[in-house]
């Protein structure tokens, strides 16, 4: 069985209306240990029918389904013998389209709402009787579909599920797939596991071995060459790739000198010659280079590419001394390539380096993208996997750019000592609080602010530091975190005492929207 095969044995589809948890339902079924991909209401049901899939989740959308132009799909999908569960727009799509009447909710529904559920459903099977879940609609269910019998309902939505379970077919108003939904996951595995009889094989340790037995099948004795930035991603597609073939394998390690403090050595400890991944690996160290040309630089987008096309400048002369490669390796992720319109609908979200367009100064035959398939949290289960520390594997998400978009207006060498200086020390109370693992992401960000403080008896004109905490699910919206005041406290007073230049320390207390995650 090959590595296509192995992901296909037993797939589940969710097929994308523009929701904003579609990358979220898919994790949640993968965490069933079922394998899971998306596609648009777009993709044509014949290649649906192609791929053979064990069950399909329709997701949730923005629309209301029986307007003109609003996205749809083929009855014919209801009639494959293929269990289908709809998802709040998928539910009233499927009802809409199999006779039942969505229409205007005299009463909208947001966020968590006591609801009952017939626990006799297989959908609901274990589940409470009265249970908490997350609602986002202005439509609503007014009658099910005929042949359909309704299995939950709240106070203002007499038709918050319905099915046809002879024809495995489920519609649910709510989103299970938010944890917001205290029993969704037990949900999600009662349709994948139970109704469409899912067998649950799709396991870290099984991806990782098959992934090596490909590797070494499509590249045979040739030369690879990755571009290493010390992520999480590009970090495990190295170590993937190392156990597969070795020394074949050259990576190059660009120091932009915009890394967190330390970070450098540190992905050089692990890759490096001391290392334990059998690989040749090329350390630059172009920091001087980079600030060069970032002086005199404050609009952040301009940063952006000068640091993106400096990059490619270094990069391409270090191939060059390498000289002709077979393959070219990234550390593509599977919401890179959904988020750039070549997976689900909710595209484009963003464009990413990984995904589209491939550099053209390098000698190469082929791509491998050996995590393409993976979310973050499996690319973290398959680090561990292969041995990679747990303290790279775990480490918070970082830019591109790097800390060239965490320091407002001009990078110079003496603000990006400051910015490490005081990352680390946030870094490093919050890892004393027990909360690293608690947060979704958390940094220091310079601002362009000086003002007059009083250190010493003497007066001071120094920078700001703001403190950036927040907690989301998809990074497409964030909430500020709520770390404890007494932690703040410490970490303002070890940064004014220890880190030279600064006389003033914020908290951020910003969403997204309106604001973004990162400062540029």
């Amino acid at each position: 069985m090959d590595r296509k095969e192995m992901l296909s044995a037993e797939k589940v589809i969710v097929i994308d209306f523009g929701g904003q948890y579609n990358q979220l339902v898919a994790r949640r079924v993968r965490e069933c240990n079922v394998y899971c991909e998306i596609y648009s209401y777009k993709t044509d049901i014949e290649q649906i029918k192609a791929m053979n899939p064990k069950g399909i989740i329709l997701t949730g959308g923005p629309n209301s389904c029986y307007e003109e132009n609003a996205p749809t799909y083929q009855k014919e999908l209801f009639e494959l013998g293929i269990p289908v569960l709809g998802l709040c727009y998928g539910a009233q799509l499927m009802m809409f389209l199999l006779g039942g009447r969505v229409e205007k909710a005299p009463v909208r529904e947001y966020g968590k709402i006591q609801v009952a559920v017939d626990t006799s459903s297989a959908l609901f099977s274990d589940v409470s009787e009265t249970t908490v879940c997350w609602m986002s609609h202005n439509d609503y269910i007014s009658q099910a579909a005929p042949g359909f019998t309704v299995s939950a309902h709240t106070a203002d939505c007499p038709v918050a599920a319905a099915e046809c379970a002879a024809k495995r077919l489920y519609a649910i108003q709510f989103h299970p797939e938010v944890l917001h939904t205290v029993e969704g996951t037990k949900m999600l595995y009662n349709f994948v596991r139970g109704v469409c009889g899912c067998a649950g094989t799709w396991k870290m340790d099984s991806f990782v071995e098959e992934s090596v037995r490909q590797i070494r099948e499509k590249v045979g004795d040739g030369k690879v060459l990755l571009a290493l930035s010390g992520g999480v991603d590009s970090s495990v597609a190295a170590g993937l790739l190392s156990r597969a073939i070795g020394n074949q394998l050259t990576c190059v390690f660009v120091d932009h000198g915009l890394l967190r403090k330390d970070e450098g050595d540190e992905v050089e400890a692990v890759f490096g010659r001391d290392g334990g991944f059998d690989l040749n690996f090329i350390r630059v160290n172009a920091q001087k280079r980079y600030y060069a040309k970032l002086a005199g630089v404050t609009e952040p987008e301009r940063k952006r590419k000068i640091i993106g096309e400096e990059f490619i400048r270094v990069f391409e002369e270090e191939a060059k001394k390498i000289g002709a490669v077979d393959f070219l390796a990234q550390g593509t992720i599977y919401p890179d390539v959904v988020e750039s319109g070549l997976g689900g609908e909710s595209a484009v979200i963003k464009s990413h380096h990984n995904v589209g367009g491939l550099p053209d100064f390098v000698d190469f035959k082929e791509i491998i993208e050996p995590l393409r398939d993976l979310f973050k949290d499996e690319v973290r289960k398959a680090g561990l996997e292969l041995g990679i520390p747990e303290k790279l594997v775990y480490r918070q998400p970082f830019p591109g750019p790097g800390l060239g978009i965490r320091i407002i207006g001009e990078v110079t060498a003496e603000k990006v000592r400051i910015v490490q200086d005081a990352d680390a020390i946030y870094r490093e109370e919050i890892a004393k609080a027990g909360l690293d693992r608690s947060i979704g992401q958390y940094f220091a960000a310079l601002t362009n602010m000086r003002s007059v403080g009083v250190m010493g008896d003497e007066r001071t004109y120094d920078y700001a530091v703001a403190l950036r905490a927040v907690n989301t699910v998809d990074f497409m919206t964030a909430e500020s975190a709520q770390v404890p005041w007494e932690v703040l406290q410490v970490v303002m007073s070890r940064i004014i005492n220890e880190v030279r230049g600064v006389n003033r320390v914020f908290y951020d207390l910003t969403s997204k929207p309106p604001g973004t995650i990162e400062f540029e």
